[in-house]
């Protein structure tokens, strides 16, 4: 008898030795990973499990971070630094929280609630705005920036015959009035640039510095209805205004330094600066962006024409703020479709520049973070990166899925932000820059990330302070999971998966577990299961099925290394 000889079915051997990381898009490429669980890049181009993350502290009511000589942050109604709790009287209603900490010098400034601290010296705080309303007799005497008293010896419209040397004429012919002093030598009246008034009143000038930029309320016409105090005393000021002779009143008074209400503030060139669109402490409708006088985080209402001023703006693009940060220098506000670029270096030089691009989502103002120069954030399309001069998005591996609520940090070249799905699960990815590769951790929520003395810390979902690389108590165990793209979609016939080869790492103690799951089916089927062993080389045969495509799937916990992977594929045809 004759038998027929048969073929052997063609087979193949593919080498993944390069992972790649994360791709949720429909095709993705070799040694691409379509989910995965708690993988990173460190050990590049292995895949491996990530640092175990450490719990910092557990405060009672944590609503912000900053970076000082350490990690420092606001719990309830307090200030804590190096463990030490200071009471500052914060707020804790909803509205109020989270906080915004801004560093300037040796002091941390708290928004919304307008108070500050100096870190060097913790019985140094109190609030940036100071109001006083006066309750008893009010004296105003006219007077030099000096606060000697400059009483005018004529206040008619004409001018004065035969006056004294150096007398002071109030010229009543015009409106406002002006004040002149007679020069015997030149045979001239020389105008008085300056003027000033004294008020004078117990306590009136307690709460207040010389340089304040001050509002007066109740005063006589004559004083400023604004201006900045040149001279104080505990119970006097001196303030910008012209008065014919010196006046009383025992009507009550209010002398107020305030500071806008902002919705973002940030930190460039020793100001703070702040945007706000909507309703100001008055009640207006405003779209502006302020700065705070050179140095001085007090004062946003000093206008004299210095280098050392306040400065304010009104902008025409419209919509909502959605973010701000210090970026190359540069104070950087976004809205969703634009963002402004302040230029220049004091008030009379500031220039803006609007550039209509992708800009910041809205609720998505802390996913604004900086890895070497280039500053990443979360836009309604993705994720972008800017180097100053147009937005890239830089997510497409993370597929057509909408993310929102984005909050970012930044730690060894890599840009870390968390984000909430359409069903509302957190995601936390980490986007390693210098390798252009997107992993994911796992579902943590991140409220807000602070990078502090080479570690990064964030506020997690359950408020307590994470560090990402296990400052404070460690992690017991890490569960990981890594699961391929589909393999042999590319080729129309059918395939059988034969064998497997694994090289990679367990620790000890460590557990894995390798499935397999064909065409579209949803239960995935046990190959192996392998436990903590030294480097080597692992084969694990495959039970013969012919499929049109497939996917594997490692998991496990504990630390793991995997280096490559080895699939040995028979091609069939579309019948065998």
């Amino acid at each position: 008898m004759r038998f027929v000889k048969l073929e052997a079915a063609p087979a193949s051997r593919e080498t993944l030795s390069v992972f790649g990381g994360y791709n949720a898009n429909c095709r993705i490429g070799d040694g691409e990973l379509a989910a995965m669980e708690n993988l990173c890049s460190d050990r590049y181009p292995l895949l491996s499990t990530r640092k175990k993350r450490g719990v910092f502290a557990q405060p009672r009511n944590p609503q912000g971070l900053i970076a000082r000589d350490s990690l420092c942050w606001v719990d309830g109604s307090r200030f804590v630094i190096n463990g030490y709790g200071v009471e500052l009287g914060l707020s804790e209603r909803k509205e109020d929280c989270p906080k915004r900490l801004l560093s300037m010098g040796a002091y941390v400034v708290i928004f919304p609630d307008k108070k500050y601290i100096n870190t060097l010296d913790l019985t140094d705080f109190g609030n940036l705005e100071a109001v006083h309303t006066t309750s008893g007799t009010v004296t105003f005497t006219p007077a030099a920036a000096d606060g000697a008293p400059l009483l005018p010896s004529y206040t008619q419209p004409q001018e004065p015959e035969n006056p004294e040397n150096m007398a002071l004429w109030l010229d009543t012919s015009q409106q406002p009035p002006a004040l002149v002093q007679w020069s015997a030598g030149t045979g001239m009246w020389v105008s008085v640039e300056s003027t000033y008034v004294k008020l004078s009143a117990p306590n009136i000038g307690a709460a207040f510095r010389e340089g304040d930029g001050v509002s007066l309320t109740g005063v006589p016409e004559g004083v400023a209805e604004q201006g900045v105090i040149t001279l104080r005393g505990v119970d006097f000021l001196v303030v910008p205004g012209l008065l014919a002779g010196q006046l009383t009143s025992d009507n009550p008074m209010t002398i107020s330094r305030r500071v806008p209400v902002m919705d973002y503030v940030i930190e460039c060139g020793n100001r703070l600066w702040g945007c706000r669109y909507g309703p100001n402490g008055a009640g207006q409708i405003v779209n502006e962006i302020y700065a705070s006088k050179l140095g001085d985080f007090k004062n946003w209402n000093c206008f004299q024409g210095l280098s050392t001023d306040s400065y304010a703006m009104s902008l025409g693009a419209e919509g909502p703020f959605t973010g701000a940060i210090q970026h190359m220098g540069y104070p950087l506000f976004f809205r969703e479709n634009c963002l402004h670029k302040i230029y220049g270096s004091f008030p009379s030089n500031f220039r803006l520049q609007t550039t209509p691009c992708r800009g910041v989502q809205r609720g998505s103002g802390e996913s604004l973070a900086i890895v070497g120069e280039v500053l990443f954030y979360k836009s309604p399309a993705g994720v972008c990166a800017y180097d100053g001069s147009l937005p890239v998005e830089v997510s497409q591996p993370l597929g057509d899925a909408a993310y929102f609520e984005g909050a970012a940090g930044a730690h060894r070249g890599k840009y870390y932000i968390s984000m909430a799905d359409a069903g509302g699960e957190y995601h936390l990815f980490v986007y390693d820059r210098a390798r252009n590769l997107w992993h994911r951790e796992d579902g943590t929520r991140a409220r807000c990330f602070c990078s502090c003395r080479d570690e990064l810390y964030f506020l997690d979902g359950d408020g307590r302070i994470v560090s990402v690389s296990g400052t404070g108590t460690p992690e017991e165990t890490i569960a990981w999971m890594a699961e391929t793209g589909d393999i042999g979609a590319q080729s129309p016939d059918s395939k059988y998966l034969s064998r497997l080869t694994l090289r990679l790492y367990l620790a000890p103690g460590a557990v894995a577990r390798l499935s397999i799951r064909y065409d579209e089916e949803r239960v995935w089927q046990p190959l192996a299961q392998l436990r903590g062993s030294p480097l080597g080389s692992v084969t694990v045969p495959v039970g013969v099925r012919r499929c049109d495509h497939l996917r594997l799937r490692l998991e496990g916990t504990g630390d793991m290394r995997l280096y490559d992977l080895t699939k040995t594929m028979e091609r069939g045809s579309d019948v065998f």
